[in-house]
This record gives C-alpha cells, sequence and structure tokens, in this order.
C-alpha cells in the first residue's frame, strides 16, 4: 500500500465481485428473468401478495392484563426487536390488525376487550399469550375470571406458558404469520 491510499482503498475494495446467490433465490431469479425476457411483464397471485403484505406489516394492538404483559414487552425491545419482522406496536385500536391479549382476562374487563376488538381494522387477528388467557390459567375456578379470551373473541394462536417467554410470543407471531400466507382469499 502507498503513502498516498486513502481508507476508502482499505476498507471497500474496487474490483470486489459480488457473492453468488442460493440455489433458491438463483432459481426464482432465473424464473422471473425467463418470464420477463417470454413475456415482458411478471404474473403474480394476488393472494399470495395481499398475504405477503399483511404478514409483512402486522400492527399489534397490546391488550396486556397481568405478568405476561412484560414478557411482551420484552419481545418488543431490543433483545428480540419485533420491528425486524414488521410488527410495530400501536397506541390505538383503529390502527391495529392484531390484538395479543396477555394475562387473565375478568368478567369486568371483558367488555372492554370485546369493544376494543370490534374497534380494530379488517382483517384483525387474535393472539391468546399465556395460560390465563388461553384458559384460565391458575385463576381457572375463580369467580371473576373468564375461562379463556376465546369466550369473547376468536383467537388464531395460543401461546402457552406462565408466562411465556419473548421467545414463545415471536415463535407465536411467525406461526400467525404463517397461517396468513395460507389464506387463500382476499377477504377473511
Amino acid at each position: 500500500m502507498g503513502v498516498n491510499s486513502s481508507i476508502s482503498d482499505v476498507v471497500t475494495p474496487t474490483h470486489a465481485e459480488p457473492l453468488p446467490p442460493g440455489p433458491a433465490q438463483a432459481q426464482l431469479l432465473r424464473a422471473v428473468t425467463d418470464e420477463i425476457s417470454d413475456k415482458g411483464f411478471v404474473l403474480a397471485n394476488l393472494d399470495k401478495v395481499v398475504n405477503w403484505a399483511r404478514t409483512g406489516s402486522m400492527w399489534p394492538m397490546t391488550f396486556g392484563l397481568a405478568c405476561c404483559a412484560v414478557e411482551m414487552m420484552h419481545a418488543g425491545c431490543a433483545r428480540y426487536d419485533m420491528d425486524r419482522f414488521g410488527i410495530v406496536f400501536r397506541p390505538s385500536p383503529r390502527q391495529s390488525d392484531l390484538m395479543i391479549v396477555a394475562g387473565t382476562l375478568t368478567n369486568k374487563m371483558a367488555p372492554a376487550l370485546r369493544r376494543v376488538y370490534d374497534q380494530m381494522a379488517e382483517p384483525r387477528y387474535v393472539i391468546s399469550m399465556g395460560s390465563c388467557a388461553n384458559g384460565g390459567g391458575y385463576y381457572h375456578y375463580s369467580y371473576s375470571v373468564v375461562r379463556g379470551c376465546d369466550r369473547v373473541v376468536p383467537v388464531d394462536v395460543y401461546v402457552p406458558g406462565c408466562p411465556p417467554t419473548a421467545e414463545a410470543l415471536i415463535y407465536g407471531l411467525l406461526q400467525l404469520q404463517k397461517k396468513i400466507r395460507r389464506t387463500g382469499s382476499i377477504l377473511r
């Protein structure tokens, strides 16, 4: 290296070639290139495009009721970073399409849960997080506890645990994304 070389010559070589794509990526690239050269455009299934957009931008309405809400907050922080999946917490139900019910649902709170669910945009999804939200949990036999939030709102994914870890919630979110991708209709 000469005396007049700059730092940019050391950090980024000028004649470096990009890495070759993987086999699946190369096959997809080849198929798209062949279709463009053959027809001049690319055809896509509208359902798949819409479902891809839905899975890449889920906005959850947090409905933290008890100790599971702490693990839900952990999932949104820097260590687990739900933003990388396109999942951003929203403060209003009118901006949300996903509700995460985390904790013990009581009889007094059930009408509020249903009201918030009804205010959410369509299509809307619900994740039940923790034993108490799934089926009453430890407080199952209490007179004031609803034995599962699925008695109030329809649930798409159940995340078990007492409380479930942040990794379990993220796994549940990934399962919901798979479920959305499987749906074959734009209307839910």
